[in-house]
């Protein structure tokens, strides 16, 4: 494609049709500037994002690759959510160290906790590369000429920046690659833990306020970068020193009001806001209600067993919050897609295309061929829907497979992390349910042989499962820890749990994976066809880019919203609110003793507002997976909170946004700066950061 074509299309992003819609990269800022002035920014474009100097972009990084961070002070303090930092901050807790019930607080640098394999990345320029991605290419080419050919490309430009400074080559596609991003990055491998709150607070609510609103829930920890003594990125060394950024957050403790703007600069994962009715239809009418189901019977047998033991209640703590995030998360997009008549509106849109495109042999077939291609899709994507969530569910399976195909050097780490926090007992109960919900669902094509000849009836599962568990070495530490490497080689090829993973991950790569790819890969291939026309279509519209966990903005103001007839949520909750939801006998409403205290003393020091603090605050930025953590700005670009979440009926907004109800939610920075000090008894940590009021 020409640059001439493409400027013209894109040039297009400039006239927004809503303010608080989309997702924009930071250097094409500059056409919603005007905008975002109107609702209250301050600042200019090169303030946001700069190649020539310090920006904002430099106090943002991706932390971990799935959620996003900030620095705030000039010696790498870094503040994310305490979801974020979950998995580090379980790792270093144990019965004697229950860091995840007691809370960690470093009181010195020397305190602090490192964590391998952590990383933080910071973005340091990016630029437009879609010429440089087109070469050559010519829109007659069969598709996999084409796509080698822009592989090749994109390896070549790669090769041509790096100049071995250490730094991160990455090429996104934009648009269904209508349009292509070079994204330089540094990498830092140094990443202390610092400072998390209680779960208590840091998850208060747990399972169930996730995704609700009025929320509570002091979701924040804190880490800091390190780097050597050049300021580079190294691997761990008591040697490195703290990292010092070009620029860090100044924090505002000034506080908010309903219809002040705010913005969140951050790293969304995954949008499809312009997927065809088929997938939307999917997402809401099989797809989630599936999945739901095969997570409901996980989630159900493990909060039974941790509710029994305190160390299971350790051990399973990071896998039920990981399974339970999605699991309800599906549940308000179903309905989110269903509330909107999502499916329908995307029909009228098919329609309408499919008219401008009569008289267009480009694009007149598209949305036909596209519906036969998703007619296709769909038994395979609900095999591999079922693969995923109901046999990959099954820790023993997936741990022999990772032990199958690791080197003998890597098995001995591998056994170490899964036994820590396995128990066979609990992994026995959802093997039973998940294998028989598979076999209840999936077609014979999609189910080993064998087993089909071994399971006759769902009566004879639970046998099979005794079996399966009685005799594989995986399933015991202690038979697993006392062979030496020769004897572990040799079990390994007949093992049954091995044997199990094998044919299941056989069916997988023979008969549902390459049909499941193909069919996407022609989807894929027709909406950057069916995106071109859609933005000739309709010249007036906004067309943001989907996410693709690449740096975006994006804005909107604090506010309420009516989720319902009569009921009207305010934007802001306070500690008052959470001494209300107080309760000892639930786990996640048991507010820590001190921090009862703290509120019946009234000792809020600078933090009072009046005579509370305040916690949690939304607004109408569109928010997605990987915003977590993302720093949420006032319009001077100063911190007012971290974003932790998203409303229930805001779910579906990573297929539809609605700016009456989808909301984010981020915990407010006077409260984190409250615990940190009350709290943590850690106020020196506030000595390092720029708190402005």
């Amino acid at each position: 494609m020409k640059k001439t074509l493409l400027f013209s299309l894109f040039a297009l992003l400039g006239f927004s049709a809503s303010a608080d819609e989309g997702m924009w990269l930071p250097s094409q800022i500059e056409s919603q500037i005007a905008n975002m002035r109107t609702l209250g920014f301050k600042l200019k474009a090169e303030d946001i994002y700069s190649t020539d100097g310090a920006s904002l972009k430099d106090a943002v990084v991706q932390f971990g690759g799935g959620c996003t961070g900030n620095l705030v002070s000039e010696q790498g303090l870094l503040l994310t959510n305490h979801h974020c930092g979950y998995g580090q901050i379980q790792q270093h807790s144990s019965l004697e160290h229950d860091y995840l019930t007691h809370g960690f607080w470093a009181m010195n640098q020397s305190e602090e906790l490192p964590n391998p394999g952590l990383t933080v990345s910071i973005l340091v320029r990016m630029e437009e590369v879609t010429d440089q991605v087109l070469a050559g290419i010519d829109e007659t080419m069969p598709d996999s000429v084409r796509s080698a050919k822009i592989s090749a490309n994109i390896d070549s430009i790669i090769a041509r920046a790096d100049d071995g400074n250490g730094y991160h080559y990455s090429i996104a596609p934009f648009y269904y690659g209508n349009q292509y991003f070079m994204f330089v990055s540094e990498v830092f491998r140094d990443v202390r833990l610092v400072a998390a709150p209680p779960s208590a607070v840091g998850k208060f609510g747990g399972d169930t306020d996730n995704w609700m609103w009025p929320r509570h829930t002091g979701d924040f920890s804190v880490f800091r970068v390190y780097a050597d003594r050049n300021n580079r990125p190294a691997d761990y060394s008591p040697d490195n020193v703290p990292y010092r950024p070009r620029r860090y957050f100044e924090i505002s403790a000034e506080g908010i009001q309903e219809g002040d703007f705010t913005w969140i600069y951050g790293y969304p994962g995954r949008t499809n806001e312009y997927i065809l009715s088929d997938a939307a239809d999917y997402i809401a009418r099989i797809g989630n209600p599936h999945k739901i189901a095969l997570r409901s019977l996980r989630l159900d047998i493990i909060q039974e067993a941790q509710a029994q033991d305190p160390k299971i209640r350790i051990q399973y703590a990071s896998k039920a919050a990981g399974i339970a995030n999605a699991w309800k998360k599906w549940q308000g997009e179903a309905r989110g897609i269903e509330r909107l008549g999502t499916v329908e509106k995307k029909r009228a849109l098919e329609q309408e295309f499919t008219r401008w495109a009569a008289d267009r042999p480009e694009y007149r077939d598209i949305v036909a061929t596209l519906h036969t291609l998703y007619d296709s899709l769909r038994p395979y994507e609900f095999a591999l829907d079922y693969y995923l969530e109901a046999f990959n569910a099954i820790e023993l399976t997936r741990f022999a497979a990772d032990i199958q195909n690791a080197s003998p050097q890597r098995r001995a780490a591998l056994a170490e992390n899964f036994y820590k926090d396995y128990v066979p007992a609990i992994d026995r109960k959802v093997a039973v349910v998940l294998l028989a919900r598979y076999l209840e669902q999936q077609p014979e094509r999609f189910i080993p042989k064998n087993i089909t000849g071994q399971i006759a009836h769902a009566g004879e599962i639970e046998a099979f499962v005794d079996t399966l568990f009685s005799q594989s070495l995986l399933a015991s530490q202690e038979r697993f820890t006392a062979m030496s490497s020769e004897q572990l080689e040799e079990s390994l090829k007949n093992d049954p749990a091995v044997v199990l993973a094998t044919q299941f991950a056989t069916v997988y790569r023979t008969r549902i994976l390459p049909s499941y790819r193909k069919f996407t890969h022609e989807i894929n291939t027709l909406y950057r066809h069916y995106m071109r026309g859609l933005m000739e279509m309709q010249p007036d519209r906004t067309f943001y880019p989907d996410a693709n966990s690449t740096l975006r903005v994006a804005y909107g103001q604090i506010g309420g919203y009516r989720p319902a007839d009569g009921i009207r949520y305010l934007p802001q909750t306070t500690l008052r609110g959470i001494i209300e939801k107080d309760n000892p006998d639930i786990y996640d409403y048991n507010v820590p003793q001190k921090l009862r205290d703290l509120y019946d003393s009234g000792d809020f020091g600078r933090w009072a507002t009046d005579g509370t603090v305040p916690v949690a605050f939304i607004a109408n930025n569109h928010t997605t997976g990987g915003n977590s953590g993302s720093p949420v700005l006032d319009g001077r670009g100063r911190l007012i909170g971290l974003n932790f979440d998203r409303t229930w009926e805001s779910t579906m907004s990573d297929v539809e946004f609605d700016p009456e109800v989808c909301r984010n939610i981020a915990v407010d920075i006077r409260y984190v700066l409250f615990l940190i000090e009350k709290l943590g008894g850690a106020g020196y940590l506030l000595d390092e950061m720029r708190i402005v009021r």
